[in-house]
């Protein structure tokens, strides 16, 4: 294991370390998918079932015919179909989830939709959701972090080392020295493959280095090229605004994790991340 740390923590008060604690941002998103994963290996819920069926009717401002289009699978996929021209993306109320197109019919990073996945896990276990992440993952891998409110927004914070549990988790698809937190090869496959054609560098809320076409966030067309140009292909990324990485590269058995202040003011910073690959690559190719 290699680390590095500099700069100062999120009060600005001493320097950061090990024990310093900072925010995932939608690099969490990943956790959450793998969350969804737990609760549908004990039947709590399935992921094409109706959004509906946990959160009620009226969920969205949409009729009930389209919001019944939604499905859990969807607010994984980024593809609910949901109108990303309102003013506030972060947004969970009904009056901000306003019909587009049909559920399946567009990708678009939308925060609102996401976030309301801990609600679906909460309803379907009958547990708060940062209960739900603890007795599942965390206390089972060792981490210490916990989500915590932010207006709309659901944020996890850990420490890097504890992000780096979770990378190693992810790693060895699920297993945690001898037991196996998330059972369902199935899900761990789909999660981390592309999930729908709409963007194939997209997988259960994962970030895939797999294709040639992406569609970034806070755009509706794809580009043709892959999510990180410098990177193998094999490359997956928990990714959140301001640099929040969590990388794993299963061909190398290696995760990265890279957390800390905005290297650019981008809501992700794709071109610091490839920039970040282009010299790892070249240490893996001098290795």
């Amino acid at each position: 294991m290699v680390e590095q740390y500099w700069g100062n923590n999120i009060s600005n008060t001493q320097a950061f370390d090990r024990n310093s604690i900072w925010y995932w941002a939608s690099a969490g998103k990943s956790l959450t998918a793998f969350l969804v994963g737990v609760a549908q290996q004990e039947d709590l819920l399935n992921i094409q079932d109706k959004t509906s069926d946990y959160l009620g009717q009226y969920w969205t401002s949409l009729s009930l015919a389209k919001e019944n289009l939604i499905t859990v699978w969807h607010q994984l996929t980024m593809t609910t179909g949901l109108d990303y021209t309102v003013p506030n993306l972060d947004c969970t109320l009904p009056e901000c989830l306003q019909y587009r197109r049909d559920a399946g019919a567009q990708w678009y990073y939308h925060n609102g939709p996401y976030t309301l996945l801990d609600q679906v896990i909460s309803q379907a276990s009958g547990q708060p959701f940062n209960q739900f992440s603890d007795d599942r993952v965390e206390n089972k891998i060792g981490m210490r972090g916990t989500w915590i409110k932010s207006e709309f927004n659901n944020v996890y914070w850990s420490t890097a080392r504890d992000a780096a549990r979770f990378g190693l988790l992810v790693l060895n698809k699920g297993k945690w020295r001898n037991e196996a937190i998330l059972q369902d090869p199935t899900y761990f496959e789909a999660m981390t493959q592309p999930s729908q054609n709409l963007n194939p560098s997209y997988g259960f809320l994962w970030w895939l280095n797999s294709a040639n076409a992406i569609i970034y966030p806070g755009f509706d067309t794809p580009f043709n090229f892959s999510f990180t140009p410098n990177a193998p292909a094999d490359l997956i990324t928990a990714a959140g605004k301001n640099g929040q990485f969590i990388d794993i590269l299963p061909s190398q058995q290696l995760v990265i994790i890279r957390m800390g202040e905005a290297p650019e003011g981008s809501l992700v910073p794709i071109p610091f991340h490839n920039e970040i690959w282009e010299k790892i690559s070249a240490m893996l190719d001098g290795a």
